[in-house]
């Protein structure tokens, strides 16, 4: 008999260990799921906002890529080589062309692949005509004047002229200036 309430005692005591703590009284989510989430919710905005510091800083490049072409034309005008100047007002209209559209169409193809996979940057200011599809810093208004500045620099290859073209280049420096301040 004291053999038989050794046993039962120890499978009432492994049975006890086994069994599980009772359930707290708290209703909601844990807090590690919580902080979890949060930190998911922060790396996602800090993506949001690596895209716009990424995507002015591709502008501020082409802006500084232009202005080295800019500097070149005006060189060249100076000392009156038209034939010299006109690659560089050429390549100059390329480049507020590409300001106008965020980037060559090496970035189009991956703002494309954003936008297949379902990210929208500015998705309430597409929906308000503010943006085109995909786009994170240029407006559609500002795109608008960058490619009328791109085509007027383009239309001046044929015969630049000097105080034509930097005229046109204080519109676009006007334009970007607004473009590329960092948000707040």
């Amino acid at each position: 008999m004291r053999l038989g309430i050794q046993a039962f005692v120890t499978v009432a005591l492994a049975l006890v260990l086994a069994a599980p703590a009772p359930v707290a009284a708290h209703s909601g989510t844990p807090e590690e799921l919580v902080a979890t989430y949060g930190a998911l919710a922060d790396g996602i905005l800090a993506l949001k906002r690596t895209e716009e510091d990424l995507v002015r800083s591709i502008l501020q490049a082409t802006m500084v890529n232009a202005g080295h072409h800019l500097e070149h034309a005006l060189a060249s005008l100076k000392e009156n080589d038209i034939e010299g100047a006109r690659p560089a007002v050429e390549t100059i209209a390329a480049d507020v062309g590409q300001l106008a559209t965020e980037g060559d169409n090496a970035v189009g193809a991956i703002r494309k692949r954003l936008l297949e996979g379902g990210h929208h940057h500015n998705s309430a200011g597409e929906a308000q005509g503010i943006f085109d599809e995909g786009y994170v810093i240029v407006t559609r208004a500002a795109k608008a004047r960058l490619l009328a500045s791109s085509r007027a620099i383009g239309a001046m290859a044929a015969a630049p002229k000097a105080e034509e073209l930097q005229a046109e280049w204080k519109k676009v420096e006007a334009i970007m200036a607004e473009l590329v301040e960092p948000a707040e």
